[in-house]
């Protein structure tokens, strides 16, 4: 008999270009077959990609999300006004470069009077997002922070915009804030990147895979100012995350594999926690080589090439842990967060 299909929560990290990586990640979780999708947790890069995969599925299914995962970047590609020489494909395009110095001085209406937003038209020529109100097949949790108090703000299925998504991947040096609904908001990596705690509370499935950007340990220390601000940006971006996660771990820590009698009523927050399986699929170590401004590249041979690393790495977890999930965690939280 074939075996029932095992569902997962996923949580995805934002971090730019560098989110081509989750991209090939999911391709291959999506060509294995083995899982399906319950709730997807995203910021920024993380937000676009639980985008597509959630309107794929409901388009297309399987293969209707991988072509929508394709199409997206390769349309973002396509979008960009500073294209770097072929061999400099994970670089900044030298003009990005002069735009980007311009930053530190300038406002985001300055640089762009004309509210120029090449993502904005990419999402509203992709995406049915009345649709997916309507019918998306998974729970989405898009992140953004409130620019005016620092909040989070999880946009939920039934508030999937455009503009949703935007105001989770808006820097505030690039871009202009995003409004909505007479409210400002930022990127959603300044207040969690990703959000997990959604995956607890609404969702009922007992693994979350964790599809993790950002190195959560750097085998150097900064020198110079430029590269202390750099890692300052990071730092910030991931300090959330790793708080949270700490805390995950301090509750399974609490309640340990205690038994938990049968007549407690299901959703007691204490089962549910005593049953949560973590998993992670890493690219800190791959990306963390990576110069910060490749985060910024935007090119196609350049995304494909993370793709096919998502990709890789990915196809590597499954064969080493596929049968596990259902079954046990095969990431320590004790010994990666606390």
């Amino acid at each position: 008999m074939p075996s029932p299909q095992t569902t997962l929560n996923l949580a995805l990290q934002g971090g730019g270009a560098h989110g081509a990586f989750t991209w090939g990640v999911l391709d291959a979780l999506l060509e294995d077959g083995a899982f399906d999708f319950e709730g997807v947790s995203g910021t920024s890069a993380g937000a676009m990609n639980a985008l597509c995969l959630a309107h794929g599925l409901m388009t297309g299914g399987r293969d209707g999300a991988r072509l929508a995962l394709s199409d997206f970047w390769t349309a973002i590609a396509g979008q960009s006004r500073f294209t770097p020489p072929a061999e400099a494909a994970g670089s900044m395009a030298p003009a990005l470069k002069l735009m980007l110095q311009w930053t530190d001085h300038l406002s985001p209406e300055q640089l762009n009077p004309l509210d120029l937003n090449p993502l904005r038209d990419v999402l509203a020529a992709q995406f049915d997002f009345d649709r997916l109100r309507r019918e998306c097949p998974v729970q989405l949790f898009i992140a953004a922070t409130h620019a005016n108090s620092g909040k989070l703000r999880i946009f939920r299925n039934p508030e999937l915009s455009v503009d949703a998504l935007l105001a989770s991947a808006c820097l505030p040096t690039i871009h202009r804030t995003i409004v909505i609904d007479g409210e400002p908001y930022w990127d959603g990596g300044y207040s969690a990147n990703p959000a997990v705690f959604p995956l607890l509370y609404h969702c009922t499935a007992a693994d979350i895979l964790l599809v993790l950007l950002t190195p959560l340990h750097y085998s150097e220390t900064p020198a110079t100012a430029a590269d202390i601000r750099l890692r300052l940006r990071e730092l910030a971006f991931n300090s959330t995350f790793l708080r949270e996660m700490r805390m995950f771990a301090h509750m399974r820590e609490q309640i340990g594999d205690t038994w938990l009698p049968d007549w407690l009523p299901p959703g007691r927050f204490e089962r549910r926690i005593a049953k949560l399986r973590f998993h992670a699929i890493a690219g800190d170590h791959l990306l963390g080589q990576m110069p910060a401004e490749s985060k910024l590249a935007v090119n196609l041979p350049f995304f494909e090439r993370l793709r096919d690393q998502g990709r890789a790495h990915a196809q590597t977890w499954l064969a080493a842990h596929r049968a596990q999930v259902g079954q046990s965690a095969t990431l320590d939280l004790m010994k990666l967060f606390y």
